[in-house]
């Protein structure tokens, strides 16, 4: 994943000094893209805006043999590409996508970069999800472009979630989560970064210290304690202790 902002050097000291990332790159050959590293991993990117206005965020990459022929099975299916394929240097090759829900994630064929490094470590990436109003929707578009299987969580009236798996693979890699049983104003749909944070309070506190603010405080919940946050240049991301569990899922 990476996020895209206006100001990628106020960036990068933000997550710096919340995740202890060093960042690495942001030359002009790259378009003064960074690599943000966690005890010497690649653990997430930070960008320039590729378009003057548009809103700051995390996006979702999803790993492919081939960048090309998903984005012809994704407009096939009723998706949009926003960005075609092209390449980035020997690094790989990427495009930028939405499903037919409007959920915008991009698609990489890893080449030389394989993408995240470390993971479930504090400072780390956890999980990523889309959430949307039209799961039955989602869960159809993804299962025809990736090939994902789906196990099902919650008992329909307070919780609905999904867990995808894809081809070959046995565990839950990511989730899908249905919105319209979220308080709250409609939202479109997006894909949601989460973070490993041991000490969520603390993380929560951290983000509004260097000028972040917080949109869920800091909440118990069977797969960790977890908030959302906005960092100050807006993109919205999760922080969660995994190691911090209370209760369990509804069924």
């Amino acid at each position: 994943m990476d996020c895209q902002v206006d100001d990628p050097a106020k960036a990068s000291e933000f997550y710096a000094a919340l995740f202890g990332w060093t960042i690495e790159g942001g030359g002009e050959e790259v378009g003064g893209y960074l690599i943000a590293k966690k005890n010497g991993d690649a653990a997430a990117g930070i960008g320039p805006k590729p378009q003057p206005g548009m809103s700051s965020v995390w996006t979702t990459y999803i790993a492919a043999d081939d960048v090309d022929a998903i984005t012809t099975k994704v407009t096939s299916l009723g998706g949009e590409v926003i960005a075609p394929a092209f390449d980035v240097l020997e690094e790989g090759r990427m495009a930028v996508t939405a499903d037919t829900t409007g959920g915008v994630f991009g698609i990489w064929q890893a080449r030389r970069h394989i993408g995240a490094a470390v993971h479930n470590e504090h400072g780390s990436y956890s999980w990523n999800e889309l959430h949307t109003r039209q799961l039955d929707a989602a869960k159809r578009f993804y299962a025809d472009v990736f090939g994902y299987t789906y196990t099902d969580i919650g008992d329909g009236k307070t919780m609905r979630y999904a867990l995808f798996t894809p081809p070959g693979g046995t565990d839950g890699v990511g989730g899908m989560n249905d919105d319209t049983l979220m308080p709250g104003e409609p939202m479109p749909s997006y894909w949601l970064t989460w973070f490993q944070f041991d000490g969520v309070d603390t993380g929560v506190s951290r983000v509004t210290e260097l000028g972040g603010s917080v949109l869920m405080p800091a909440t118990d919940s069977p797969v960790g304690r977890m908030a959302i946050v906005t960092a100050p240049q807006g993109e919205t991301f999760g922080l969660i202790d995994a190691n911090v569990t209370k209760g369990e899922f509804p069924t």
